[in-house]
């Protein structure tokens, strides 16, 4: 394990939402500590990390205290103001590296880079005014979705356009932001690929998952997902060329369309991800061990999936299901402890174990 952390040392994470406490968790029981920076107040990776620094990206001095208070420095969301991070890669190493999210943060460079790898992804066309809108929609047709080049989420900074005739109202809701087409994919359903790579090279998959969205929101992934085995194999496949194009290091996320004609990129995510969080009760070596692994320079874990298994995201409401959930003797609740439910908003998650692996 030359170059790798020893126990004891400290893991900087930025960002404090969920995925930063189940970072935190991950890393304490490999013996890590974790120190996570994060501007709002009371973060729920603040409830099981070491040390939390509350303060904004702009905030130069507390961003170098940050750094040199710890040994590796990793995130949990992709939207990382650049002046930031430079502050930060000065003093210590950011991993995954800062490629990874210089292509990610931006939709329309996100696609050029997958699309010069040889991979499929949807139409799309680069839009910065009316006259580039009507030029997308006469190549790519509609229906189609305009979506904002950064910055977008759980569905947000995204509008769909049926017809030329929504086009003007679609652009409206860019509110003046860059923002691409892309065209609709004729797709049976969307799968993802979590897949980490470790200092040394080494390429790990988790089985593919299949995704349900509801309001543009993950509701449910499942495993295993509806795949033949030679798209199983693509899948896991073009997930390690992409973390191998990138000298990634750490977990990412990929979702894909499937399709008659073969699978379709849809997004990638640098970072572990929401329809990974199966692997917490599928796998040995979860999906938030195994980016800990990763950035930490130890060996990557064995991600073979023990167990069929059916994540749900809890959203909103479904916080009142939990005393009902709790009874449940095949479900394994994470919550993430906001202490605010709101529509829309991800409080927690089950995942419900259907079985031995089929």
């Amino acid at each position: 394990m030359t170059d790798a952390l020893p126990t004891g040392a400290v893991i900087g994470i930025l960002g404090g939402g969920q995925l930063g406490r189940m970072l935190s968790v991950a890393a304490a029981r490999l013996g890590f500590r974790t120190h996570v920076f994060e501007p709002g107040a009371n973060p729920p990776a603040g409830h099981v990390a070491d040390r939390v620094t509350t303060a904004g990206y702009d905030d130069i001095d507390a961003l170098k205290a940050f750094a040199a208070s710890v040994d590796v420095v990793t995130y949990e969301f992709e939207n990382i103001p650049t002046d930031a991070l430079d502050v930060i890669e000065a003093l210590r190493p950011i991993r995954p590296n800062r490629e990874a999210l210089r292509i990610s943060q931006d939709r329309l460079v996100e696609k050029e880079f997958l699309s010069g790898l040889g991979l499929s992804v949807a139409p799309f066309a680069n839009v910065e005014n009316a006259a580039d809108l009507s030029t997308a929609l006469d190549t790519i047709g509609a229906p189609a979705i305009l979506k904002t080049r950064r910055f977008g989420y759980d569905g947000k900074g995204q509008a769909r356009i049926m017809d030329a005739a929504q086009a003007d109202a679609a652009l409206a809701d860019m509110a003046g932001a860059p923002a691409v087409l892309e065209g609709f994919v004729d797709f049976s359903h969307e799968v993802s690929v979590i897949a980490a790579r470790g200092l040394s090279g080494e390429v790990a998959c988790y089985d593919p998952g299949e995704n349900v969205h509801k309001d543009g929101i993950l509701a449910t992934t499942t495993l295993p997902a509806t795949l033949t085995a030679a798209q199983r194999t693509d899948a896991v496949l073009l997930a390690g060329r992409i973390l191998n194009a990138l000298e990634y290091v750490g977990v990412m996320g990929v979702e894909l369309f499937v399709t008659p004609q073969g699978l379709i990129v849809n997004e990638i995510a640098p970072r572990v991800h929401n329809s990974g969080h199966w692997t917490q009760d599928g796998c040995v070596v979860d999906q938030f061990e195994q980016h800990i692994r990763a950035v930490a320079g130890w060996p990557l874990g064995d991600g073979s999936r023990q167990l069929d298994v059916v994540m749900e995201n809890l959203i909103g409401d479904d916080m009142d299901r939990v005393p009902e959930l709790a009874r449940d003797t095949s479900a394994a609740l994470h919550l993430y402890g906001k202490a605010e439910v709101k529509p829309g908003r991800k409080m927690g998650h089950v995942n419900r174990v259907i079985g031995p692996r089929s």
